[in-house]
Parts: structure tokens; sequence; C-alpha cells
């Protein structure tokens, strides 16, 4: 295994006043270093979503993140609607001086500009895991950030990251057993 990783990416606190904000959180009844650590292994998530097409690195840094190309399908009930995006992806591990959370910034695709945070609380009973999505829209005039607003931030984020973080927690929950 190589040690000569690039730095991670410095990514900043999460943006506040954005046209779309979107919020997925459950208890999760597992420990915080088990659903953390199922969260930041990213490549793995299409073993375990279904509705993941793949992830793949582009570059690999010391702290587990990089550059990631991640896809999933978002359902219309028969129909699969295919979604992609390239994101620089930062992890805080658990133990660390920063709170443990999993960034994400995209830098490619349709929603390049989208902040995302994933926040691990210990909290009896398990962990509390939280997944904020900002956006000021796609870089339409007029259009742009209604867009973002009304049907990506509700329709295709909601609906592809309530599927990542409840497969994830079945994940975690089983193997907690």
């Amino acid at each position: 295994m190589s040690t000569n990783l690039p730095a991670p990416l410095d990514l900043q606190p999460m943006p506040v006043g954005r046209t779309m904000t979107t919020v997925d959180e459950r208890l999760v009844r597992a420990p915080l270093p088990r659903i953390f650590a199922l969260a930041a292994d990213v490549e793995r998530w299409p073993a375990l979503l279904p509705h993941y097409r793949y992830v793949r690195y582009l570059e690999r840094h010391a702290d587990g993140g990089g550059t990631v190309d991640m896809s999933a399908y978002r359902p219309f009930g028969i129909v699969q609607w295919p979604t992609w995006w390239r994101s620089s992806m930062r992890v805080h591990p658990p133990g660390g001086l920063s709170a443990p959370a999993v960034r994400f910034t995209h830098i490619g695709g349709v929603t390049r500009g989208m902040e995302v945070e994933w926040r691990f609380q210990a909290v009896a009973g398990g962990t509390h895991v939280r997944i904020v999505h900002v956006w000021d829209g796609p870089n339409v005039p007029v259009v742009g950030p209604a867009v973002a607003a009304l049907v990506i931030g509700p329709v295709f984020v909601h609906g592809i990251a309530s599927r990542t973080l409840a497969g994830l927690a079945a994940a975690a929950e089983r193997d907690a057993g």
C-alpha cells in the first residue's frame, strides 16, 4: 500500500443561505464507528445499495477521501433514472479534532457546486446521522434556483439520499446484531 497519497482537501464549513437545502436524518441503531465506516467507504456502496450504479475513485487522499465519480438511480415506478456526479470528498473520522463527518463538494455533473455533509453523533440507542445538501442550483438564468428547490432537491437528492441512509443504516444495524 502506497504511503505517498496526496494531502486531504481543505473543505470549508457548510455554507448557509443557499437556495436549496435538503435534510435526511435518522437514528441508526448501531455504534457510531460502524455506521461511520460504512458511510465513509463509498466505494463499497454499490455492493450494499441496489440504487447505486458505481463509485470510482479518481484520486485518493490519506484521510480516506479524494475525488470520486458516483452514480445512482432515482426510481420512478418501473423507470430507473440514472444520475451522475463527481465530488471532492473529505473524511473527518471519529476521535479526531473535528466532529465525525464525511463531506462532499460536487465538482462535476448537473449538481456542480452542491455541498453535502454527513454528520454523526452518538446518542442513546445508537447514532444520529444527518445528511445535509445545500446548493444554489444549476447555472441556468432565472429558472436554475427554482429547479433546484422544487425538483432536484426534493425529488432527486432526497430520493437518493434517503435510500442511501436507509440502506447503510440497515447494513450497520445488521452487523451490530
